[in-house]
């Protein structure tokens, strides 16, 4: 099953957020497991808040010596295995690149959060030498304009582009998102009487998870051809 690790040298990338978002979106036709692997344990809180859908499950990683089977454990009885990891290079991180399929890298489009996001992109490479396997890796971008962007922030959109590959959908500055971490759940469940932009969100949402599994099926029929 898909292992799918959220990652960046920097904190406050947005890596929970689109974990959730990922990981609300993919549950509505199919069964996740996501794991908490940052100390922070932003996600696991999040769980807490609301009911969860049946299909979603939660958990807190126990540390470095217990990751690897966190994720073979989790990959045995889901889907899709969502991977949360923390803001900084370490021994887990490390671990959890090295098993997954795909690494997604959020960065907003400040320069601090393109440097963090070109050292993690060499990270996932390195991780990727040591095991004699390609990882793929995608920049998302998260909390964007929906509107017009700054002469700044097409240059650094720019940057990236040329650096590596980046994700056609972008997750944008929206209060739906922000609101998940505080009302729990997903988007469908929002109160829209008291959260604005809640559709669209859904809809940018929705375009995000389609982006991430067409690069699976890519990176699936890619791996086919090659044997």
């Amino acid at each position: 099953m898909p292992v799918i690790s959220f990652a960046s040298s920097k904190g406050g990338a947005g890596k929970t957020t689109s974990t959730i978002v990922l990981g609300t979106e993919l549950a509505q036709g199919a069964s996740v497991v996501m794991i908490d692997a940052d100390p922070a344990a932003r996600l696991f809180r999040w769980s807490q808040i609301a009911k969860l859908p049946e299909n979603i499950e939660v958990i807190k990683s126990d540390g470095e010596r217990a990751i690897l089977d966190e994720i073979e454990n989790a990959s045995l009885r889901a889907a899709f295995v969502l991977i949360d990891l923390e803001g900084s290079a370490s021994r887990l991180a490390s671990f959890a690149i090295g098993e997954s399929d795909l690494v997604v890298i959020p960065s907003g489009e400040e320069q601090q959060d393109a440097d963090a996001a070109v050292e993690t992109i060499a990270e996932v490479a390195r991780e990727g030498r040591a095991r004699r396997r390609k990882i793929s890796a995608v920049v998302l971008f998260c909390r964007t304009n929906a509107a017009v962007k700054s002469r700044l922030e097409k240059h650094i959109h720019r940057q990236l582009v040329a650096a590596t590959t980046v994700l056609k959908t972008e997750l944008h500055r929206r209060t739906a998102f922000s609101a998940l971490h505080n009302a729990g759940a997903g988007l469908r469940e929002l109160d829209r009487s008291e959260f604005n932009g809640v559709p669209k969100a859904l809809e940018n949402a929705q375009a995000f998870t389609v982006n991430v599994i067409d690069i699976l099926l890519d990176e699936l029929g890619a791996d086919a051809d090659a044997a």
